[in-house]
């Protein structure tokens, strides 16, 4: 699912078997090119091609999530929407986690109201204390955002891979680092934290980069908050990063 905070799920061996393939076969290269270097170039150029489609997949997926484009990444998501368990609670759920991390506050605050109360619901108490943290900071709503922020930092961590506590944890991090930026009360190593889990996910990298650039403006680093608004779309008057980035350029041109 692709939603901010990883998941559990159920272990599904063809999922897996792919990767497995390219692995094997990495091992198989590297043991011919050992043998006789002549197999290096070839068998390197073979790995290449069989790897490509799944990096072109991710490479093409990070650039989406980058866009901002709300309404593109939604549809990107149709086809798992349709697979989902409890579509009535979930589908709703997955639209506003993508409107609250492109800050589009009142469809994200619609597409909660239609997610049907139930088991499901909740079942995604992280995810809704993420969605709902956001929301709560981008309307100014501070100690509302805290309290969700620091209720979300003390769930459990689900039973997942080493991976996936990392970066359930680190999310959960940066979550209280972006309430504290857009409360004026960023620590020392809050850029940073922000920096990291705008690189884990793509889908809250600019949620995460406008909280680096707040707090890197109230540290008195300009242009380090300048290099933080790079590159950022040109958003529509539904979100609320339009207002962030025309006060944090204002702000970072007078500075």
């Amino acid at each position: 699912m692709p939603t901010p905070t990883a998941q559990p799920s159920r272990f599904r061996p063809l999922n897996v078997l792919p990767l497995a393939v390219s692995v094997l076969c990495a091992v198989l290269i590297g043991q011919m090119a050992w043998k006789d270097p002549r197999y290096l170039v070839p068998c390197a150029a073979i790995l290449v091609v069989s790897l490509l489609p799944r990096l072109l997949a991710r490479w093409r997926t990070k650039r989406l999530l980058l866009s901002g484009d709300v309404e593109r990444v939604l549809g990107s998501w149709k086809g798992t929407v349709d697979r989902v368990a409890y579509p009535e609670t979930m589908a709703p759920l997955m639209a506003a986690t993508a409107y609250a991390s492109y800050g589009w506050i009142e469809a994200a605050r619609r597409a909660l109201t239609r997610a049907v109360k139930g088991p499901a619901w909740e079942a995604a108490v992280e995810q809704r204390l993420f969605v709902e943290a956001l929301l709560d900071t981008f309307e100014g709503e501070n100690a509302a955002a805290a309290e969700k922020a620091a209720a979300l930092e003390a769930l459990p961590i689900p039973p997942v891979g080493w991976l996936g506590r990392k970066r359930i944890t680190l999310l959960r991090h940066a979550l209280g680092a972006l309430v504290r930026a857009f409360s004026h009360a960023s620590r020392d190593k809050d850029v940073e934290l922000l920096r990291k889990a705008a690189g884990m996910s793509p889908l809250v990298h600019w949620a995460m980069f406008y909280a680096a650039a707040i707090a890197a403006v109230d540290q008195g680093d300009s242009k380090r908050a300048s290099g933080l608004l790079e590159g950022a779309p040109e958003w529509p008057k539904d979100s609320a990063f339009r207002s962030f980035h025309e006060e944090l350029t204002t702000r970072t041109a007078a500075a």
